[in-house]
């Protein structure tokens, strides 16, 4: 129970990921999809893993320039 984030830090999380979206999918540059086919399963997950890397360095981005400046 101790590794457990509170739900003030989860919240915390989820709204720096919902902010640093826009800039996570510049930096995966995936295409968007089409409706009439559907992504496979390893498609997508091929995906979410594009827009993991992406996330970390969108964050890391965004903390090098809080810290040095742009």
């Amino acid at each position: 129970m101790e590794n457990q984030p509170t739900a003030d830090i989860r919240q915390t999380r989820i709204t720096e990921f919902m902010k640093l979206l826009p800039l996570t999918a510049e930096l995966a540059g995936l295409p968007k999809g089409d409706p009439q086919r559907p992504f496979t399963v390893d498609q997508l997950e091929g995906r979410a893993m594009t827009l993991r890397a992406a996330y970390k360095v969108a964050r890391n981005l965004l903390r090098e320039i809080a810290e040095q400046g742009a």
